[in-house]
């Protein structure tokens, strides 16, 4: 392939090099967030306007944590990246696994999730960091394979993704093991994201997404009757992971129990209508609102205008995400440009899809939006990297790691 020279010298300012439309989305993001935050913390069910501030305070501080280890971030070009990933992959490994042996009890009880470490006040979902690390290190795997086998054919595909297997199911296997499917689903992403732009041929592809989609089905129709619950009783399908399936396709069925916070979210967005009732007036309490269901607050707050923006919002920070990946210029800048845009973008879907009773619930917060520090630095960190990106390219490319172009 074509020789990318080693060094390139920008005459633009180091200013000039960041990517100003991710930066003012982020800062959109972090107004609407905190006092979204605030108002589902001081409307709760015991909430306080003490509470609500200490609350709001805390995630304030995620984010100034956050911006430190943008502004770090922006300092490793594509080389010192590449030998990041598997320090940053191992280290997410080890905190999986300590999780399963330190993880908070009461809220493991409460979650159903072996999930979080809590420090007093504080609570830390390893998985959230681990998700910029694992897309660090899949870019890796596939960058190096495909300086490898240039030339793509069925087994070097096979190969290929094999490979990418064998660094995503001790990932899976942990957390399946913490009982977090909503999380799971994110990696399981990220991983179809990186593999559609590897290169694999879609020969490959093609039937490896309809046996997902059969695996998908038949799963949904086990959900669905009798002796399929008592198959996948057996294969470790928990109670509520039925209760949320049957509460998605039969909102209406039970709303004072497993479908309750669904049919309280429903009802405070439509109780929005179209301009919202405005900024704090929260008269629907909705479970958990802080975190799952703050979307919920947007809708009752700013009603459908302001859902729509907030979407658009969203959009207009993936379409800045998108166009980082078709301006990288090496394949392992790309490859992690594609792997962080299906995280955030899976996280905006999944959440808003149960906010609105469209999909299942499954835990996953809104990017920026929700509280909790864990998944704020873990998306932080992946809009980091794409910002490093931009910033890095225009003076080094990835020659200076290896003597090699991809």
């Amino acid at each position: 392939m074509q020789q990318i020279p080693s060094r390139q010298m920008s005459n633009r300012t180091s200013a000039s090099e960041l990517d100003w439309g991710i930066i003012l989305a982020l800062l959109l993001f972090m107004i609407i967030g905190l006092s979204s935050v605030y108002q589902a913390a001081l409307h709760s069910q015991y909430g306080t306007a003490q509470m609500a501030v200490r609350t709001t305070i805390v995630q304030g501080l995620f984010w100034v944590i956050g911006a430190i280890i943008i502004l770090f971030l922006l300092r490793f070009d594509a080389s010192q990246l590449w030998r990041l990933a598997p320090v940053a992959y191992g280290l997410g490994v080890f905190l999986l696994v300590a999780v399963l042996i330190f993880y908070n009890k009461p809220m493991a009880d409460a979650t159903g999730a072996k999930s979080w470490f809590v420090l007093g006040p504080i609570s830390f979902q390893p998985s959230e960091v681990v998700k910029p690390a694992f897309i660090l290190m899949l870019s890796r795997v596939v960058a190096e394979h495909n300086r490898l086998y240039e030339q793509h054919n069925t087994m070097t595909d096979w190969l290929l993704l094999g490979k990418m297997a064998l660094w995503f199911l001790p990932v899976a296997a942990l957390i399946a093991l913490q009982n977090d499917l909503g999380t799971l689903l994110v990696f399981i992403a990220i991983f179809g994201g990186v593999a559609l732009v590897s290169g694999v041929t879609w020969r490959i592809l093609a039937p490896v997404i309809a046996a997902a989609a059969v695996v998908g089905a038949t799963l949904l129709a086990l959900v669905t009757s009798a002796t399929g619950k008592v198959i996948l009783d057996a294969l470790g399908f928990k109670l509520y992971q039925f209760d949320r399936i049957q509460t998605w396709l039969h909102p209406d069925q039970d709303t004072s129990a497993s479908g309750y916070q669904t049919y309280q979210s429903l009802k405070a967005i439509g109780s929005g209508q179209l301009t919202g009732n405005g900024f704090g007036d929260l008269k629907v309490y909705v479970p958990v609102r802080e975190s799952d269901m703050i979307f919920s607050v947007i809708g009752e707050s700013f009603g459908f205008i302001g859902g729509a923006l907030l979407i658009a919002l969203y959009f207009g920070l993936i379409y800045r995400l998108i166009r980082a990946t078709f301006k990288a210029q090496n394949a392992f800048y790309a490859y992690i440009a594609t792997g962080v845009v299906m995280m955030v973008l899976f996280h905006v879907f999944e959440n808003i899809g149960m906010s609105i009773g469209l999909l299942p619930l499954t835990g996953i917060p809104l990017p920026f939006i929700s509280q909790g520090g864990s998944s704020l630095l873990g998306n932080l960190i992946g809009v980091g990297l794409i910002l490093t990106i931009g910033y890095q390219q225009q003076n080094a490319t990835f020659t200076e790691l290896t003597g090699f172009s991809i």
